[in-house]
């Protein structure tokens, strides 16, 4: 079982332990690269500009009762306040209260992890096993982020799997059992055509709500599941992101607000994330475009791209935290080797109390990018840093 004791650092030790560990990546960084992008075995992926149910009983770890990750005085925590807020939670999960994430037992909590793709592009994973999630927590990872393809769920589709679901119980058990919780991301969808090969869209269709419809129900009963609505959402407006409408696709997006209702729909009481536009980037909409929920967080994705450097973010999420949870699911350089935007990033992160899981556990080369440069877990240039800050925490 991981060991989840916090161990407390100052800002200028954590900022200090990210230069040291950047200097000595830096020498690496460039015979860290490789092939941009996997190619799995039901189709080739790549990065863009930006069964029964499960039986949570059967796991083991800590999970949202266990130890935390964050330190806390053993006060209770405040009352519910904001419209974000509530003390209900799914079992054995999390609750928020303004812009702190809670355990059940009323401690404050911060997700730090991984990605783990490949299930978006292929039915059977790649490399997926019991080994690989147990090496992501020697790096003291507590949270697994797990991508999905709703046309593999979902017996209409043509690209749909018998054996798919009963592929994701297995691998939420594995992350369970080595100690970590799992975010579910649906990142592939099929503008609502079950005809269509399922890739990365603009934004969610009416096939989503089928699948989250299905996938909360079925996890529902294991609060250590969260539930990432959509991936990157992108070139839509404010409103069609909440609401719904026509895209610039020609198909006609559910927006987030519907997502988000169709979960709880089934009783779910697990956290939700919720990713803004500009391929999740962008929150500062949220201002007026506000989801009605409870139990939400909100998601950022940070990538080393002319339009979102260090100046931009507190404008863009970083302004959010004061109000509500902030979680950056992917964060990352797409153009090179460098290390420079991971170690600003973490930086902001630590002061601002930004989860994040990182781009990404699988091995493809830096500007996928990979954070491991081996099925043993070696860390590339980028991922000396990530691991650097896990071990951290």
């Amino acid at each position: 079982m991981m060991d989840r004791s916090f161990v407390r650092v100052s800002a200028r030790t954590f900022a200090t332990a990210l230069f040291v560990i950047a200097a000595s990546a830096a020498a690496e960084a460039i015979s860290a690269c490789g092939p941009i992008g996997p190619v799995g075995a039901d189709g080739a992926s790549s990065r863009r500009d930006g069964g029964a149910a499960f039986d949570a009983s059967t796991s083991s770890g800590s999970g949202g009762d266990g130890a935390p990750t964050t330190t806390t005085d053993g006060e209770a925590p405040p009352a519910p306040i904001g419209g974000n807020s509530s003390d209900a939670h799914a079992p054995g999960g999390y609750y928020v209260n303004g812009p702190t994430i809670f355990t059940a037992a009323g401690v404050p909590h911060l997700f730090h992890g991984v990605d783990r793709p490949s299930l978006e592009w292929n039915r059977n994973g790649e490399q997926l096993s019991p080994d690989d999630y147990k090496l992501m927590v020697t790096w003291k990872a507590n949270v697994a982020r797990i991508s999905l393809n709703q046309g593999f769920w979902l017996a209409s589709s043509k690209v749909y799997s018998a054996g798919y679901a009963a592929v994701v119980d297995q691998n939420v058990r594995w992350a369970h059992e080595a100690g970590m919780d799992v975010i579910l991301d649906l990142h592939w969808s099929d503008r609502g055509d079950y005809a269509v090969t399922p890739d990365q869209q603009t934004m969610a269709d009416a096939h989503s709500l089928a699948f989250w419809r299905d996938v909360a129900a079925r996890y529902k009963d294991d609060g250590r599941v969260l539930f990432e609505l959509y991936n990157e959402p992108h070139d839509v407006t404010w409103d069609v992101w909440r609401n719904g409408g026509r895209t610039s696709d020609g198909f006609t997006a559910v927006g987030m607000q519907a997502l988000y209702d169709a979960v709880r729909a089934t009783g779910a009481e697990n956290l939700v994330l919720i990713g803004g536009l500009s391929y999740a980037f962008d929150l500062s909409g949220v201002r007026n475009y506000r989801i009605a929920g409870h139990n939400i967080v909100y998601v950022t994705h940070p990538y080393d791209t002319p339009t979102k450097q260090r100046v931009t973010w507190e404008n863009s999420f970083g302004y959010l935290t004061q109000t509500d949870p902030v979680m950056a699911t992917e964060f990352g350089n797409l153009k090179d080797c460098g290390t420079t935007y991971y170690s600003q990033f973490l930086e902001y992160a630590q002061q601002k109390n930004v989860s994040w899981t990182g781009w990404a556990w699988f091995v493809s080369g830096c500007t996928f990018p990979s954070l491991i440069s081996d099925w043993s877990g070696t860390p590339t240039a980028s991922g000396q840093l990530v691991r650097a800050a896990l071990l951290a925490y």
